[in-house]
């Protein structure tokens, strides 16, 4: 089994054990986001997308044991100030890292490599049930726990093609 099918079916059985339903459609629709990095066990993670109008999204990210979206922010554009979005942890723990003074032993790592490429240190972290709010334009990144995470996101309109990466060689 390749790691695209083995992120999935890895996801899937997160969200079942968590007892978040899925239609079938939204099973198959599972989006697996590897940012062009090739190496989507550590940099990636696996998402659905309930709703993304004019004005509202609502996603479920899945982040298997230490895999880790990158650090992005979601800048001005559309006529509005960047993506608004709060994190709500469903299960497991996710580390969410932010501007502000960096915390001294954080749980999370940067994969190996790219280092350089995550600049935010305060961590945040959630654990079933608790929430974040980014405002706009707020550099971040975040990173499954031990047990992976499952992370509801509820924010203004997505536009994940605009996103800017710090690592160069991302490709959403």
């Amino acid at each position: 089994m390749d790691d695209r099918q083995y992120a999935k079916t890895k996801a899937l059985k997160m969200l079942k054990a968590a007892g978040i339903a899925l239609t079938k459609t939204e099973e198959e629709n599972l989006e697996i986001a590897g940012f062009g990095l090739n190496d989507l066990l550590s940099t990636g993670l696996e998402l659905i997308t309930y709703v993304n109008t004019e004005r509202c999204c609502a996603k479920e990210l899945v982040l298997l044991p230490g895999q880790t979206c990158p650090e992005h922010r979601h800048p001005p554009g559309f006529g509005g100030p960047g993506k608004e979005e709060t994190f709500r942890c469903r299960a497991g723990e996710v580390y969410l890292y932010v501007p502000g003074k960096a915390t001294p032993a954080p749980k999370a790592k940067p994969p190996a490599g790219d280092e350089a490429h995550y600049t935010v240190r305060r961590e945040i972290v959630l654990r079933p049930g608790e929430q974040y709010t980014l405002m706009p334009d707020t550099l971040h990144w975040f990173q499954g726990g031990p047990q992976g995470a499952i992370v509801s996101e509820f924010s203004t309109a997505s536009h994940d093609d605009t996103d800017v990466f710090t690592h160069p060689g991302i490709i959403r």
